[in-house]
């Protein structure tokens, strides 16, 4: 087992739950270290102080907070741990609410819990049990790295897990984000829905860090005084500027998605419409919801004045509009 990175308990109402908190993730990225270029001497982070230029060691550094550039407030770790927290060594659930309510953007990171000793067997099962019957996810306030945190319990085939969530301040809002109201046909949106469809997938275990794998040849390679492998061709790499047509965009991406998975081309795979505002559009097509511009109000009256125009030309017909 893992190393434990936190030791307390859950409290669950008047049910105490001995606990121990394991990272539920690996990291499996390469890592780098810095080196001077003319001899390959390891370059380190050293610890200095700022008015005698002396190296410090751990023991000597202590924390503290910044009210001004020439005074900081020093905090002790005893001053820290006899901190008013109920929380200080329990993850308190507070309240349970359904998964769904859940924003994901919220989630920080992720922690197994796993029972500590025997006594902890029956009312870890307990909650466990109780969480997979009702079906929802506890919240759950808890004391960590010198602050208080938010989290939910989930269940995670026979393990409960810890979500540590942001608070609700701490996420910034995207309103600012959003790009502004643009005209969408109807056939663009059924094309994308087509294309989400189409790359549907039940699994998501088979993706690899193909990044990772190719940094380890690369440094393979190199450590074996071989020639490092060929780049590997950029099927997303287009022409720098280009316009690009949206409906035939994805239309191909169906398309090659369809391939990838063995399927056929449909009938639903529409073909590339005209992007004239002339007789091509129907006169019961549905409007748009954003705010039509002048020539499309002309376009919209078309639909009565064709009877009596069909055999003019598409000039006349925009005349006649």
């Amino acid at each position: 087992m893992p190393r434990p990175l936190w030791t307390g308990a859950i409290s669950f109402g008047l049910v105490t739950i001995p606990i121990k908190v394991i990272s539920a993730t690996e990291d499996h990225a390469i890592h780098f270290h810095q080196f001077h270029l003319s001899d390959m001497g390891r370059v380190r982070t050293r610890k200095v102080c700022d008015l005698d230029g002396e190296e410090l060691s751990q023991d000597e550094i202590g924390k503290g907070y910044e009210i001004t550039k020439d005074e900081t407030v020093p905090i002790t770790d005893e001053e820290l741990d006899q901190m008013p927290l109920p929380t200080a060594k329990a993850i308190e659930i507070v309240a349970f609410v359904g998964a769904d309510t859940i924003d994901p953007v919220r989630i920080a990171d992720s922690y197994y819990l796993a029972g500590d000793g025997q006594v902890a067997a029956k009312p870890y099962l307990l909650l466990r049990r109780a969480l997979e019957r009702s079906d929802k996810v506890a919240v759950a306030k808890f004391a960590w790295h010198g602050r208080e945190r938010l989290g939910t319990l989930h269940v995670r085939e026979e393990a409960i897990v810890l979500h540590v969530m942001h608070w609700p301040d701490e996420i910034r809002s995207p309103e600012s984000l959003a790009p502004k109201e643009v005209e969408l046909d109807d056939d663009e949106i059924a094309q994308a829905v087509q294309l989400t469809e189409t790359m549907a997938a039940d699994d998501i275990s088979g993706f690899r860090d193909h990044y990772r794998e190719a940094l380890e040849e690369l440094i393979e390679a190199k450590s074996e005084g071989k020639e490092a492998p060929e780049p590997a061709a950029d099927a997303a790499e287009g022409e720098s500027g280009q316009v690009m047509d949206l409906m035939a965009a994805l239309n191909a991406s169906v398309e090659a998605a369809q391939e990838s998975r063995g399927q056929e081309k449909d009938a639903t795979v529409h073909t590339m419409r005209s992007r004239k505002k002339s007789t091509a559009r129907k006169s019961t097509a549905k409007k748009p919801t954003v705010k039509k511009s002048t020539a499309r109000k002309g376009a919209a009256k078309k639909s009565t004045a064709r009877k009596s125009t069909a055999g003019k030309t598409a000039a006349d017909k925009r005349n006649a509009s």
